[in-house]
């Protein structure tokens, strides 16, 4: 079964829409929550407006870009500027747990064993 291609945008339009940039903000994985911090204003980049619109309530970076139907490496550029500007707070998932809080080895295998036991 073939698959249709993921349209990824005109080219020429990318390249506005970013000014030219082609690196994104590192501060933004695919999972990193978005919040408006202000409502859009007049002049303001419609791509720019449109985050803040649709990141009222919590949003994570890969839900924004479908939404706009951009390339992630172009919200993230987007987004690194709304950041920038104080206009959007940005919150990265729980970092991972230290190898000190993960439950013992021994106490995983004698819950494994009950479950087998069922």
């Amino acid at each position: 079964m073939m698959r249709k291609p993921v349209d990824t945008g005109d080219p020429d339009r990318l390249y506005t829409v970013t000014g030219g940039r082609s690196r994104a903000d590192d501060a933004f994985d695919l999972v990193t929550l978005v919040v408006s911090e202000c409502e859009p204003s007049a002049g303001m980049q419609s791509e720019h407006a449109r985050i803040l619109d649709l990141c009222r309530h919590p949003t994570a970076v890969v839900e924004i870009a479908a939404e706009l139907k951009l390339p992630i490496t172009v919200v993230r550029i987007l987004l690194g500027d709304l950041l920038a500007m104080g206009r959007i707070t940005a919150r990265h998932p729980r970092a991972a747990q230290s190898v000190a809080s993960l439950p013992d080895s021994a106490l995983l295998k004698e819950v494994l064993h009950g479950l087998r036991n069922l």
